[in-house]
């Protein structure tokens, strides 16, 4: 009996520690290195089925416009229903790159150009190349609550969702998702360690 009584009271104690508990910052460097700086800023986009598009210049240190934030839905093919966002950051001189946010670039599709093209080397398997989907299903290669730094150039971009709901409750549709956004030149891993 008194065995009974141990096992509930455990759980309760384990599972306020288990919510109180924070997702470690994933980090990753873009495909792109070079020197560009960008002008920091930070800001805050909110996301609903009316509104599920978010767009934003983001300019260089020299004051022109260098790159295009964008954050578009993700749902089942032919549905109108959101499970995800999807952040890019395209390079407006060079529009071959229209997501910057990737870690490595995606291998070709035919298998007999490059060995990397075997599924378990594919980029697209890699977490690192998954900072840029906020997708809130236990089964996402990122963890939703995550701090997302990725290194562009010379530059950070940070991610961080700070809010996301369903509706119903038990779906996996999202009505809201919050993200805050954080352009910044200097290492934000740094600045977080001279703070403690």
């Amino acid at each position: 009996m008194k065995v009974r009584l141990l096992v509930p009271a455990v759980l309760c104690v384990a599972m306020p520690l288990a919510a109180q508990s924070t997702t470690a910052p994933v980090y990753a460097e873009s495909l792109r290195q070079g020197s560009t700086r960008v002008v920091e800023e930070s800001f805050e986009a909110t996301l609903t089925p009316p509104n599920p598009v978010y767009r934003e210049r983001i300019t260089d240190s020299h004051g022109a416009d260098r790159y295009v934030l964008s954050i578009a839905p993700q749902g089942p093919e032919g549905d109108t229903k959101i499970t995800s966002w999807q952040v890019k950051l395209a390079d407006l001189r060079h529009p071959i790159y229209d997501n910057v946010l990737l870690a490595s670039q995606a291998p070709s599709d035919d298998p007999k150009d490059d060995p990397k093209n075997d599924p378990k080397n594919d980029p697209k398997n890699d977490p690192q190349n998954a900072l840029w989907r906020l997708d809130p299903s236990s089964f996402a290669r990122v963890p939703l609550g995550a701090k997302r730094i990725i290194k562009v150039d010379s530059f950070y971009v940070v991610l961080q969702v700070t809010a996301y709901h369903f509706t119903p409750p038990d779906s996996p549709y999202l009505d809201s998702m919050t993200l805050a956004v954080e352009f910044r030149n200097t290492d934000p891993r740094e600045a977080g360690e001279s703070a403690k």
